[in-house]
Formats: structure tokens, sequence, C-alpha cells
């Protein structure tokens, strides 16, 4: 979540977007204030803080995403870890009418409001282009997923959601796009500006107003022993 002006009040243009745009002013300002707090020897939150503001929200605003914006999100992606740093992570950004055509018309139903995004990520990859171990450990898809995850960081830094998506025609997609036999097109992407919840249908406005939900830590870590 990109900080702002903590005295900033919020213009006329995140006025006329509605309550939920007014939200995430709101999360954004006290972001800046909680840096503003933190002394310049304390910055251990910093990460978290933006990882627990970070959620797949579905009310995109179909605003153009700016070219210097999009190009940190995918600057952050290629900031991932890999082994051996073999960067097995491939990218297509559709971002002109005809890309975004192509990709909305393979959405799934269930992913109808993806169709508003101004970008949409196809995250590609392919075995061979990273470490594959003898124990059927083949590193491709861990490591593309841990530049998405940079992705979607820096993404959340800019003030934009980021919703990775499995309901999708991956078999067309690929076949729109031209993209080889042996690469796997493992997710898309919506990313676009918070616009408004009227947008979606009631399920899904009942998920973007719910509260975050994680297991607890007791559930999914152990030390020293299984």
């Amino acid at each position: 979540m990109f900080a702002i002006d903590a005295d900033r009040q919020p213009s006329p243009e995140w006025e006329a977007r509605g309550s939920e745009a007014m939200l995430v002013f709101e999360l954004r300002r006290q972001y800046t204030v909680s840096i503003m707090n933190t002394s310049s020897k304390d910055t251990s939150n910093q990460i978290v803080s933006v990882l627990q503001s970070r959620r797949s929200l579905r009310a995109l605003d179909t605003r153009e995403i700016g070219a210097d914006v999009l190009e940190r999100i995918m600057t952050a992606a290629t900031l991932a870890p890999s082994c051996s740093n073999k960067q097995p992570w491939r990218y297509l950004v559709a971002r002109g009418e005809d890309a975004l055509s192509r990709v909305r018309l393979r959405l799934s139903e269930g992913n109808y409001w993806a169709r508003r995004a101004p970008v949409i990520v196809l995250v590609i990859t392919r075995d061979d282009l990273d470490c594959r171990l003898d124990d059927d450990r083949n590193y491709a898809q861990f490591d593309t997923g841990m530049s998405v995850m940079a992705m979607l960081a820096q993404a959340e830094a800019e003030g934009l959601y980021a919703h990775p998506m499995a309901g999708f025609d991956s078999v067309g997609l690929r076949g729109d796009f031209g993209i080889e036999d042996g690469y796997r097109l493992l997710t898309v992407i919506a990313i676009g500006y918070p616009g408004s919840i009227e947008v979606l249908n009631e399920k899904h406005q009942a998920a973007e107003r719910s509260e975050r939900d994680r297991k607890p830590l007791s559930d999914v870590v152990r030390y020293d022993s299984w």
C-alpha cells in the first residue's frame, strides 16, 4: 500500500468513486501515519504491513495504468530469487485492446469482473528453464510463484488491485497467443485501480466486504519436529 500525505484530504475524484474508494484512501492514510511513527531503526513490520493490506479484490476501475507504474510492477517480478538464478518466469502483459479482448473471451463466467481490468498478465514458465532434481523437484513453478508474489506486493504498493485467477481456458489462450508446447500457462492476473463495488454480483460484494481469513500459525508452522 503506497504512502500518501498524512494530512491530505480526499479529492473530489476519490469521493466520486464511492465508499469503497474512500476506505482504500483511509487505509493508505493510516499506513502513512504508521510509517511516520516508526523509527528509522524499527522497520521490521513494513513488509508485513504491505502483505497484510494485500487482498485479491475484484472491484476494478477501468482507468489506464501508466507505463511507469506497470514497469515498476514487472520489474519487481524480475527481482525474485530463483534456483541457481535461473529466473524461469515469463510474462505476457495484455494491455492493448486486441490482446485484452482475446484474454477476456477465455475467462470463466465466474471471472466476469476481470473483464474490466486495463491490464491482464499471463504467467508462463517451462520446466527446463529452472532446476530439475532427481527426486522430481522441479523448481520452475515454485520460483515463478515467488516472482508473482513480488509482483503482487509491488502492485499493492502502487495502490492497485492484483488478482491471480485459475478460471480460464488455458488451451484456448495458448493458441490465441502462439505459446509453444512445453510452456505452462500457470495463471492470469487482473490488475487495476480500485473501483466501485456495485459492478460485482451479491456474492462478490459480500466477499469484498469480508474480514481477512488466515489460518493460525499453529495450523501451518512446526518448530523442530513435524
